[in-house]
C-alpha cells in the first residue's frame, strides 16, 4: 500500500498543475486554444526525448529478458481488451468513440512520469513495450474502429513520432551505441517537463469545457468505469493467472510498468481521431477529461490491488 499511497500523492501534484492550466484560461490570459503550442512541444520534442533517453541504459540479459516479459504482458493484456469490448459492444450498446475510449489509455503522457517517479529511470524502457503496442493497435485496429471501414494507414504507423522514437531507442540500444553525455543531460531536462506539460494541457481543455453537462452526462460514467476500473480488473487478473510475476527476480516491478500504463485515463489521441474521421470530438474531449479527473481517485486504488493481489 505504500506505493499506492505514493501514486496518490504523485498524481495530485500532477492535478495541482492541471488546475494552474485551469485556471491560467480561466482567468484569461491565455485561451484553450493556445494549448496547441504545448502539445506541439510535449509530442514533438519531449516525448521523444524521454523515450530515446529510456534506452540509454547498459545492456545485459535481464534487461533483455525484462523487456521480452513487459512485451509479452502487454499483448497479452491488449488481446484481452480486444475480446472484452467485442463481448460488452451490443449488451451495453457501446459507440466507436466509447469503444476505443475504452480500450485505448494515455500511456503514452501518463506513464512514464509516474514511472520515473515510482521505479526509477531504469524502469522506462519497460513501459515502453506497452506504448509501442498500443500505437500499432491504436493507428490499425483504432483508426479502422472510428473510420468504420477502409484500409489501415500504414503511413500513419510508419510517421508516427513516438513509434520513431522508440525504433532509434532501439537501435542505440541493439547497437551498444552511447549519445554524448551533455545530450543526454539534455534529454533527462526535458523529460522532466513531461508531466507538467500534459497536465498543464489537460487543463487548459477542462476549462473550456461544460462541466455541468460533462459531470452530469451519466452515460460518460460508463465509459470512464470501463476505463478506469473494469478493464483494469480484468488486466490484473489477468497478471494474477499468468503469474508472471515468477519470471524473473524483478518481475512485479516490471509488470507494475505494463499494469501502469493499462489503468491510465482515456488515450488524448482519440478525440484528434475523432475530429480526422468524422466522429463526436466533444464526446471524446468529454470522456477524455472526466477519466482524468476521476483517475485520481481511481489509480491508487488499482495500484494498491496490484500490490496485494500480484
Amino acid at each position: 500500500m505504500e506505493i499506492a499511497l505514493l501514486l496518490a500523492q504523485q498524481i495530485a501534484q500532477l492535478f495541482l498543475i492541471l488546475f494552474c492550466g485551469y485556471l491560467i484560461v480561466r482567468t484569461g490570459l491565455l485561451r484553450a486554444a493556445d494549448s496547441k503550442v504545448l502539445s506541439v512541444i510535449l509530442v514533438y520534442l519531449v516525448i521523444p526525448c524521454v523515450i530515446i533517453d529510456a534506452f540509454q541504459i547498459q545492456d545485459s540479459p535481464q534487461v533483455r529478458a525484462g523487456l521480452l516479459v513487459s512485451f509479452g504482458a502487454a499483448a497479452a493484456i491488449h488481446i484481452v481488451f480486444l475480446a472484452l469490448t467485442v463481448v460488452l459492444r451490443r449488451p451495453l450498446g457501446l459507440d466507436a468513440v466509447e469503444r476505443a475510449t475504452a480500450i485505448y489509455s494515455n500511456a503514452g503522457a501518463l506513464v512514464i512520469p509516474l514511472v520515473q517517479a515510482l521505479l526509477g529511470q531504469e524502469y522506462v524502457i519497460y513501459s515502453c513495450a506497452f506504448i509501442i503496442v498500443q500505437l500499432v493497435l491504436l493507428w490499425t485496429h483504432g483508426s479502422t474502429v472510428l473510420r468504420g471501414a477502409g484500409s489501415l494507414s500504414l503511413k500513419s504507423i510508419l510517421t508516427n513520432v513516438n513509434l520513431i522514437s522508440i525504433l532509434v531507442g532501439a537501435v542505440l540500444y541493439l547497437g551498444h551505441i552511447p549519445l554524448p553525455s551533455v545530450l543526454v543531460g539534455a534529454m533527462d531536462s526535458m523529460g522532466n517537463l513531461m508531466g507538467p506539460l500534459g497536465m498543464l494541457l489537460a487543463g487548459m481543455a477542462i476549462a473550456e469545457s461544460p462541466l455541468k453537462q460533462l459531470l452530469c452526462t451519466p452515460r460518460y460514467y460508463l465509459t470512464a468505469a470501463l476505463r478506469l476500473l473494469i478493464y483494469p480488473l480484468a488486466a490484473l487478473a489477468l497478471l494474477w493467472v499468468s503469474g508472471a510475476v515468477s519470471f524473473l527476480p524483478d518481475g512485479k516491478a516490471i509488470l507494475m510498468t505494463v499494469y501502469l500504463a493499462a489503468i491510465t485515463p482515456a488515450c488524448t489521441t482519440i478525440t484528434s481521431m475523432a475530429q480526422l474521421y468524422g466522429q463526436d470530438a466533444g464526446k471524446s474531449s468529454s470522456l477524455y477529461v472526466l477519466s482524468t479527473l476521476l483517475s485520481i481517485a481511481t489509480m491508487p486504488v488499482m495500484l494498491g490491488l496490484f500490490d496485494v493481489v500480484i
